[in-house]
């Protein structure tokens, strides 16, 4: 009996990791869900209103059937591609995200490292804890530059220009913040950036010892690329610096102050898409900003088909939204996207482990590729094609 027991039970080596068990985006999410503040947690989970179009940008996926060939010889499986001209290892951008610092201390310069380690654009929010040189000193890997277009032009300009110096490679227009959305879950709790110390904080803080040491140690916390202050105090300036005048027109003003690629991300119909292609941006990120802005904004998923017949190859289309799994990214581009953004996808993983769980997101959504053109039974990424999936009634 004993020597049958030995035969069977294997002891698995103990560990710390955070990440020894997490098999999934979703396990990655359970963890940073353990780990933050129940405010800081549905900062980075929480759409807008009702939260219909965040809900939807990942279900949409579900409504899409694969249909795998087989004997096609999978020993090799390719999945690199080119995107802006660049070749990558994966087609996936890592989608900028402000206030990175309240996952993690690290923030942003943990998120650009993990992009860097996997050959993987970074794009770095206007309003990010880690500024345009610190990201380019830690990155030796693609970098992109996401702008909010303030009243104040000059300094728009002025990190156009730092971009361009540190070695930017492309500039991310967003364009579906004329007016900040209501995001109810931070109305119920209050929640501003940085959080305000009271009563509820300091209640979830105990409950959290972890993440409340790091954040009080890690100092002040400031919107580092547009000024000086702590950022409590420039949250406000950012309110009114929105500007609701953006319009086509200033693409031009754009192009006369950045040479490289412009990708024009918030595109939510075929007439926009069409209006950006014509336009002559380099990429059209259809985007509904996480379902965080217009709730009851489609999902980008559902445009990806449309948008590509109607531009015909005039743009390259990326899919910004809902994706966690590899299948997704194999899925939107059967669809025709060139590549896809993640952006909730590794804040749960840094805000699980740091720069180690961005990295194991990456590894995650890397070896799912794999896995699923192998199944699928596409050798490359240019092998995939629209007839690789169908939509469910």
């Amino acid at each position: 009996m004993f020597s049958t027991l030995r035969s069977v039970l294997r002891f698995r080596a103990p560990t710390l990791s955070r990440l020894a068990t997490a098999a999934s985006v979703a396990d990655l999410r359970q963890i940073a869900k353990r780990r933050l503040p129940r405010a800081v947690f549905d900062y980075i989970d929480g759409g807008a209103e009702d939260e219909v179009s965040m809900r939807r940008n990942t279900a949409v996926f579900a409504r899409l059937e694969f249909r795998p060939r087989v004997l096609r010889d999978v020993s090799d499986i390719d999945t690199s591609t080119t995107l802006l001209g660049r070749s990558l290892p994966l087609p996936v951008v890592l989608a900028p995200t402000g206030f990175t610092r309240i996952a993690t201390p690290g923030g942003e310069l943990d998120v650009a490292r993990a992009a860097a380690g996997a050959g993987l654009p970074y794009t770095l929010s206007t309003l990010a804890t880690r500024s345009i040189e610190e990201v380019a000193a830690v990155s030796s890997g693609p970098k992109w530059f996401q702008v909010y277009v303030w009243r104040d032009r000059g300094l728009v300009a002025e990190m156009l220009a730092r971009a361009a110096a540190a070695g930017y490679e492309a500039i991310v227009l967003t364009a579906d913040l004329a007016v900040p959305g209501r995001r109810e879950r931070d109305v119920r709790h209050g929640f501003t950036l940085p959080p305000k110390i009271g009563l509820g904080t300091l209640l979830d803080g105990t409950r959290h010892p972890g993440w409340t040491w790091q954040f009080v140690r890690a100092g002040p916390v400031t919107f580092a690329n547009i000024g000086e202050g702590e950022a409590v105090r420039l949250a406000d300036f950012i309110t009114t610096q929105f500007d609701p005048s953006l319009s086509w027109r200033d693409l031009d003003w754009f192009r006369e102050r950045w040479a490289g690629p412009i990708v024009l991300k918030g595109v939510q119909t075929v007439e926009d898409a069409k209006l950006a292609a014509d336009a002559g941006v380099a990429a059209i990120a259809l985007s509904n900003h996480g379902g965080r802005q217009l709730d009851g904004a489609p999902p980008p998923a559902e445009l990806i088909a449309p948008v590509a017949d109607a531009i015909g190859g005039q743009a390259e289309i990326i899919c910004d939204g809902g994706i966690r799994r590899g299948s997704d990214i194999v899925k939107a581009l059967a669809l025709g996207a060139r590549a896809c953004m993640i952006g909730r996808a590794y804040l749960y993983g840094l805000a699980a482990a740091g720069q180690a769980g961005v990295g194991a997101v990456l590894g995650m959504l890397t070896a799912d590729v794999r896995r699923v053109m192998a199944l699928s039974g596409v050798r490359s990424i240019a092998e995939i094609s629209p007839d690789l999936v169908r939509w469910r009634p």
